[in-house]
């Protein structure tokens, strides 16, 4: 799966895979100059994330995150009178040095999201249908970033359902964050 690095499999050869995946793992972190290791601890502070998680996603995608897309479900907002909870009012602030959006599930309207999280976000989009082939979905992702003039590579999504983990991969974001990586309970 796209931006997926939880380790090796478990199918046959996993003795050579996990040799493998530790072996560049290992060499990644010590071939950064200091200097860009203190770069991007800043950065990540700077856009609210603490370091483990940006380099996770640097990782990934090799890019920079410009913007978070937030689910409904991962913000808490749910019909019929969306509210969004104190945690993720919280925690949605320090996000500030990116873009912010979200992405309204159904039966969820986008002002009804913008309302419930006013002043944390910059727009609000429709969110793919539930079960929406792959061009659909590319086409709910590319709206919602067009909308912030993001671009793919540096968006990332916070979502909360498997099925919001295959948008990134439909739509080719640079990373899925789950929910409570970003809220913790």
């Amino acid at each position: 799966m796209l931006g997926h690095n939880g380790g090796p499999s478990l199918e046959r050869g996993f003795g050579w895979r996990h040799h493998c995946w530790k072996t560049s793992r290992e060499a990644l972190l010590p071939s950064l100059p200091i200097e860009v290791v203190r770069l991007r601890v800043k950065r990540a502070t700077e856009i609210g994330l603490d370091y483990r998680t940006y380099a996770s996603i640097r990782a990934a995608s090799g890019h920079d995150v410009v913007a978070f897309l937030f689910s409904s479900n991962a913000l808490r907002l749910l019909p019929p009178h969306p509210a969004l909870p104190a945690d993720r009012r919280t925690r949605m602030a320090d996000l500030h040095r990116a873009g912010r959006a979200a992405l309204a599930r159904a039966p969820l309207a986008p002002a009804q999201v913008t309302r419930a999280a006013e002043g944390l976000l910059d727009h609000a989009t429709s969110a793919p249908r539930a079960f929406a082939a792959w061009p659909e979905i590319a086409r709910a992702m590319a709206d919602a970033r067009s909308a912030g003039g993001w671009s793919r590579a540096g968006t990332v999504l916070v979502g909360d359902t498997w099925e919001e983990r295959e948008w990134v991969a439909a739509a080719r974001l640079a990373f899925y964050l789950p929910a409570e990586r970003l809220f913790p309970a």
